[in-house]
């Protein structure tokens, strides 16, 4: 009773329960890859649950300390402050382990769901108009997604992460002239500095979390306004969103998601070993171990370092040294090409329309080809960042293993993004639905420039002249009539909701749906061909069994309703015979 004349009270003077009502009613698409955005949200939270835990026993400070704890090999050396409060948290502090080893997973998982999301967002053209800003802010939350989980990565100051801050300190120093002044800048002095630390956790659970809140906030509202994408099908258009409601269908699904993030987390924190600090030792300037990979995110970087030429020259009397290509060139390319993207397609494309329709990645053989290669080459750098290991396991020479990665990394990406190209391209053009049911005769034509249409297409259709590339296509079923709507530009085909009884209705129909657009008469798709003698068989004996169970149904159902009323009122009693009269009259 308190709570709802709160609710009241706070809706008289706010007015909330329109605006309520309106969010409740929101619809939300059921397909499996809309996901990937929530689950990079339930793991960002996730990181302030567990980093708020973890800043109470955390010493942001490079000063000078004895470890005193149950960490026997540790016990009394003189360490840095951070490093002695980190084997502290994870030995002496109870449940602290398990905190630090899930706010460690839980920043691998939500990396990997942001690069997974923007992958579908790539794919399916999601970065159209009107969502380019919403890609912008998704690409500019995986920066800093990135930077957030290095300088968190390095705050222990362990060996492995030193290591790691000396080798991007080496790299933004190669910057000609702004370099030394930049990373003179971040750490508060030459590297090793007494400040870097301090600011780097400033950076960590202050500034970089703040504007990452911002971004998220900003990419939901923007998402909220302008309704969300969704796959071509049955009754979905261009002015609609088909799927489930906030309230109560999607929220339920929603937190239960959010309690499968949270338990999976939980559970490799728990059971999986990560970044045991103890067993790195203190970071020493002049020390380094073997071998040292970073966490996955950023060891494309390390890979793109082992990989590249010493390459050094000089410009105007400044050195240029053998970091700077594959550390700032190649990773200040990868980003521009991400933020430009939306509009070097369109500008390509000439494609300026808003589109709320997801393409299918088959539709789109160029766009596939060109970001299977993407994803190839940065693949194969990941690899890379870990030669030792795999040379050590394999026990092959190392530089052998160098020189097979950089014929890799060149060859690998090319073959990748013609073979996604050949098959988008086979699988948009036939008719198959998926790469299982392609043939050699759909690759070969695939590989021509010009494909021979399919028998029985029938004449070719004559496009919308104020709208190329568009059309409605009718097409009569018996006494029925048809129609589709059909975009060469998009390569997009989508079905009317059902069937018309003229072609006056057909063509009313689909006036009203997409207005502007010119309209043809094509041969329908082909009738389905007869079931074979199993499927006809197993249709009889399925129909004969549904029948069967009814009635089976409706017997055990009476029987069960005249035992209920014998239970209730009692077993009917017999009605008495009939005694035949007698010849007086008496019975």
């Amino acid at each position: 009773m308190i709570t709802d004349r709160l609710a009241r009270a706070l809706d008289d003077r706010l007015r909330l329960s329109p605006i309520t009502r309106r969010a409740l009613v929101k619809v939300f698409p059921d397909h499996w890859s809309f996901m990937l955005g929530e689950i990079a949200l339930y793991s960002f939270i996730a990181l302030i649950l567990t980093g708020v835990y973890l800043t109470f026993f955390f010493d942001a400070s490079s000063a000078d300390r004895v470890y005193r704890g149950a960490y026997a090999p540790l016990d009394g050396a003189t360490t840095s402050a951070a490093y002695a409060s980190t084997v502290r948290l994870s030995w002496d502090v109870r449940a602290g382990l398990l905190i630090r080893q899930t706010h460690h997973w839980a920043a691998l998982v939500f990396v990997a769901a942001i690069v997974l999301h923007l992958a579908r967002i790539f794919f399916t053209g999601a970065f159209r108009k009107p969502r380019e800003l919403n890609w912008l802010i998704g690409v500019t939350m995986l920066t800093l997604a990135l930077a957030n989980g290095f300088t968190g990565y390095s705050l222990p100051d362990d060996l492995l992460s030193g290591l790691g801050l000396r080798i991007i300190t080496s790299v933004v120093e190669s910057i000609p002239l702004l370099g030394a002044w930049l990373v003179s800048l971040a750490l508060g002095g030459e590297f090793p500095s007494d400040e870097m630390i301090p600011r780097m956790f400033v950076a960590h659970v202050l500034l970089v979390p703040a504007v990452l809140v911002a971004l998220v906030s900003l990419h939901m509202g923007i998402l909220v306004r302008q309704k969300h994408s969704q796959f071509p099908g049955p009754g979905r258009t261009e002015h609609n969103v088909v799927g489930s409601r906030l309230w109560p269908s999607y929220t339920l699904r929603t937190l239960a998601l959010f309690a499968w993030v949270l338990a999976v987390l939980f559970a490799l924190g728990g059971l999986i070993q990560i970044n045991p600090v103890w067993l790195y030792g203190p970071f020493e300037p002049a020390q380094s171990t073997a071998p040292a990979q970073p966490d996955w995110y950023v060891a494309w970087g390390d890979g793109a370092l082992r990989l590249f030429p010493p390459l050094e020259f000089r410009v105007a009397g400044h050195l240029v040294p053998a970091p700077f290509f594959p550390g700032v060139v190649l990773g200040g390319l990868t980003f521009l090409v991400l933020y430009a993207w939306p509009f070097v397609e369109r500008l390509l494309t000439g494609d300026r329309r808003q589109h709320h329709l997801l393409d299918r990645p088959r539709d789109h053989p160029v766009r596939m080809g060109i970001g299977v290669a993407a994803l190839t080459f940065y693949a194969v750098l990941t690899v890379a960042a870990g030669d030792d290991i795999i040379a050590r396991l394999l026990r092959v020479p190392i530089y052998d293993l160098l020189s097979m990665f950089q014929v890799l990394v060149l060859v690998l990406p090319i073959l990748a993004g013609a073979l996604a190209f050949l098959t988008a391209r086979a699988l948009h053009r036939g008719g198959a639905a998926g790469v299982g049911e392609l043939t050699r005769a759909d690759l070969r034509r695939a590989a021509h420039r010009s494909p021979h249409p399919p028998e029985g297409e029938g004449e070719p259709e004559t496009p919308a002249p104020d709208r190329p590339g568009e059309r409605i296509e009718l097409w009569p079923e018996g006494d029925l009539w048809h129609w589709r709507y059909r975009d060469e530009a998009r390569h997009l085909v989508i079905g009317g909701n059902r069937a018309l009884r003229s072609k006056e209705e057909a063509i009313s129909a689909s006036r009203l749906a997409y207005p502007g657009v010119d309209r043809v008469v094509v041969p329908g798709p082909p009738p389905a061909p007869p079931p074979g003698p199993i499927r006809a068989a197993l249709r009889r004996w399925g129909r004969a069994a549904a029948v069967g169970s009814l009635l089976l149904a409706a017997l055990v159902e009476k029987r069960r309703d005249r035992r209920e009323r014998e239970r209730v009122d009692g077993p009917t009693p017999p009605e008495p015979a009939e005694e035949a009269p007698t010849g007086d009259g008496r019975t």
